[in-house]
């Protein structure tokens, strides 16, 4: 089963649960999945739907970053609920040790030197493990592979 084929019936759980809340998500979910597909004219296999995922997580955490900021609690506890959700559909992340370690491979393959080279490791690295560590973690391991 497909992780979309997953979401659909996740959202037929929920719906029969009346897991408001889980539901909304899920259809908000479903509804990024089907705006990609119909922009690009492309059916989604796992890898996009895990970065949509992704982008949509990383949208939570700005969203609760400012709620706090402007002190509306409420509103940042709703995003973080929306995003444990979202982070269900996402595969087991590597630890900064595997990130860092699979960096200094991919960096040790391709001949990089320096922080010239970042844009050619960056490249290499976000195909090897999209989905699986976060982007953030991937470019700090990056950048120290290349000064060290």
């Amino acid at each position: 089963m497909s992780l979309k084929d997953q979401i659909t019936e996740d959202m037929k759980t929920a719906m029969r649960a009346k897991d408001s809340e889980r539901l909304g998500t899920i259809r908000l979910l479903l509804a990024a999945l089907k705006q990609k597909e119909v922009d690009e004219r492309v059916e989604l296999d796992d890898a996009m739907v895990v970065a949509i995922v992704d982008k949509l997580i990383k949208q939570r955490k700005d969203s609760i970053e400012a709620f706090v900021k402007a002190e509306r609690q409420e509103l940042a506890d709703k995003e973080a609920a929306e995003m444990k959700v979202l982070q269900t559909y996402l595969p087991q992340r590597m630890s900064a040790d595997e990130v860092l370690a699979e960096v200094k491979a991919i960096v040790a393959e391709l001949g990089a030197s320096g922080p010239g080279d970042m844009g050619k490791v960056m490249g290499a690295v976000k195909t090897k493990l999209a989905g699986k560590a976060e982007m953030g973690t991937v470019s700090a391991a990056v950048k120290a592979a290349l000064a060290g």
